[in-house]
């Protein structure tokens, strides 16, 4: 935290993520400890190359302001991540009830006898995390998926060897029970027929008696 008499700036570095090709956002917040109103203004050393919203502002007293800074996409990193690039928070203590609206660049001009307060901000690269070597820790490797999925297939085509073997021997007992029945069906028709010629013959014979 960098903290001076009007306003105190938290963090006290702008710290960004470098990606290459990616714009990229840190947020600074402001905090007014005082009873006053007190206007503010952000400055920077590479004004193409950094966008600063709200540049300029009022915090009221007891209160704090969030300013979101970002840094535009860029092609080419820097010589061992080192930035020289620097910001400068002015503050200034204004009248109550004072807006946004109301502030001009006269009011940090110091020659016009305004204790304007100034206090520098550094500029910090952080490298990103490398999420490949994270997740070829975490995750699973190539190898280990293939052979699980290896003995995946094998359990599956198993399973359905044995399904198909149990099938066949269902469809070769079923043929047999078919079998079998047609057989009882047959004998059972002759028996049926026989029975029929005996009392055929058993009816004549005792209408030859009579």
């Amino acid at each position: 935290m960098s903290t001076g008499e009007l306003l105190s700036s938290e963090p006290s570095e702008l710290k960004f993520p470098f990606e290459l090709k990616k714009q990229i956002s840190c947020s600074l917040q402001l905090s007014n400890k005082t009873d006053n109103y007190v206007a503010f203004k952000v400055k920077t050393t590479n004004p193409k190359k950094y966008c600063v919203r709200p540049n300029t502002g009022v915090v009221l007293p007891r209160s704090t302001c969030d300013v979101i800074v970002t840094m535009q996409a860029q092609k080419e990193a820097p010589p061992d991540m080192q930035c020289r690039d620097k910001f400068l928070l002015q503050s200034v203590k204004v009248n109550d009830g004072l807006t946004a609206n109301d502030i001009t660049a006269e009011m940090f001009n110091k020659e016009a006898g305004n204790v304007v307060e100034e206090c520098k901000l550094k500029v910090v690269y952080i490298s990103p995390p490398s999420t490949a070597q994270e997740g070829s820790e975490e995750g699973p490797s190539p190898g280990v998926s293939f052979s699980d999925g290896k003995h995946a297939n094998a359990a599956e085509f198993a399973s359905g060897a044995r399904a198909f073997t149990e099938g066949l021997e269902a469809q070769e007992i079923s043929s047999e029970e078919k079998a079998l029945m047609t057989k009882l069906t047959e004998e059972k028709n002759k028996a049926i027929q026989q029975s029929n010629k005996l009392r055929h013959e058993l009816v004549r014979e005792n209408r030859l008696r009579l």
